[in-house]
C-alpha cells in the first residue's frame, strides 16, 4: 500500500526543483524502465501493479519495488493510460565535456528548447543517428523533466547531456559552428566536414543573437512548400540525416 509519504516524493518529481533537492526523477513505462535498469543509471526503487510485474520477468532483485493496486497507481502516474511501471532514478552527477567527442564528431548545441516534447525527440533522434553528446543552454528544458523522459524512450539512458553557458563552450571548443537559419546555404550544400557543433534555436526565436554571431556556416533546409518554418525536432532530424549521409558518402 502506498503511504502518503511516498506519494508525496512521487508526485514533486514533476517539478525541477524537487528532482535537484532529493536527487531523482521519474522514468514511466515497461520499455523505458527497463532501458534504464540496463543502463549505467542507479534505480532508487520501483512501483509497479501485479499485472505489469508479470510483464518484467528476471529483474535485478537488488533494487527496491513497491506492488500498488492499479487505484493506487493512478495516484503517482504522469500518464492518462499508464502502464504500471514508475521508476524513481537518481540523477547522475554532473560530468565534465567529453573532448574526445567533442574534437573528433559532430555534437548539437540546443539554445533555450523549451517544449519538453520537443527535447525529447531530439535525444532519442540523436542516438539513432549515433550522435553521443547533446550540449544544451542553461535556459533549454530539464532533461529529466518527465515528459522528455517520457519521449526519449529510454534514449536518455544512453545519451551524455550538459547544460552551460553555449557562447563560452563554443569558444573553448574552437570548432567550426553551423546555425540552423532560414535564410542560409543549402543544407544539401554544405560540407559538415568530419567534426563540428550544430547549433539549433528556441522554438520561437530561433538561435539567440550571441550565438548568431559565433555561427561561421548560416544553413538551411530549403523550403519548397508554404509553411513558415520546421518544428526544431524535425529540422534536428534532417540535419542529423544529412550528417550521417556525409559520413557514410566519405567511408
Amino acid at each position: 500500500m502506498l503511504s502518503k509519504a511516498q506519494i508525496s516524493l512521487v508526485t514533486s518529481l514533476q517539478h525541477k526543483k524537487f528532482r535537484k533537492q532529493h536527487g531523482l526523477f521519474l522514468v514511466e513505462g515497461i520499455k523505458s524502465v527497463l532501458e534504464f535498469i540496463s543502463s549505467n543509471y542507479q534505480i532508487h526503487s520501483i512501483f509497479t501493479t501485479a499485472e505489469a510485474a508479470a510483464k518484467m520477468p528476471n529483474l535485478p532483485q537488488k533494487i527496491k519495488y513497491v506492488e500498488v493496486s492499479a487505484a493506487e497507481f493512478h495516484k503517482i502516474s504522469t500518464l492518462t493510460n499508464p502502464q504500471g511501471v514508475l521508476a524513481l532514478v537518481h540523477l547522475p552527477e554532473a560530468e565534465a565535456f567529453d573532448w574526445t567527442i567533442v574534437r573528433n564528431e559532430h555534437s548539437l548545441l540546443l539554445d533555450d528548447i523549451q517544449d519538453p516534447g520537443n527535447l525529447g525527440t531530439i535525444i532519442r533522434t540523436a542516438e539513432w543517428f549515433g550522435i553521443r553528446q547533446l550540449i544544451c543552454s542553461l535556459g533549454t528544458v530539464d532533461a529529466y523533466n518527465s515528459k522528455v523522459v517520457q519521449a526519449t524512450m529510454g534514449s536518455l539512458a544512453r545519451i551524455k547531456i550538459t547544460y552551460t553557458d553555449l557562447v563560452d563552450f563554443i569558444a573553448d571548443a574552437q570548432l567550426p559552428t553551423y546555425g540552423a537559419v532560414l535564410h542560409g546555404e543549402s543544407i544539401y550544400k554544405t560540407d559538415f566536414g568530419k567534426a563540428g557543433l550544430i547549433i539549433m534555436g528556441n522554438e520561437g526565436n530561433g538561435i539567440s543573437p550571441a550565438l548568431l554571431e559565433a555561427v561561421e556556416h548560416a544553413v538551411t533546409i530549403p523550403r519548397v512548400g508554404e509553411a513558415e518554418s520546421l518544428n526544431v525536432a524535425i529540422a534536428t532530424t534532417i540535419f542529423c540525416s544529412e550528417l550521417t549521409r556525409q559520413s557514410l558518402a566519405k567511408k
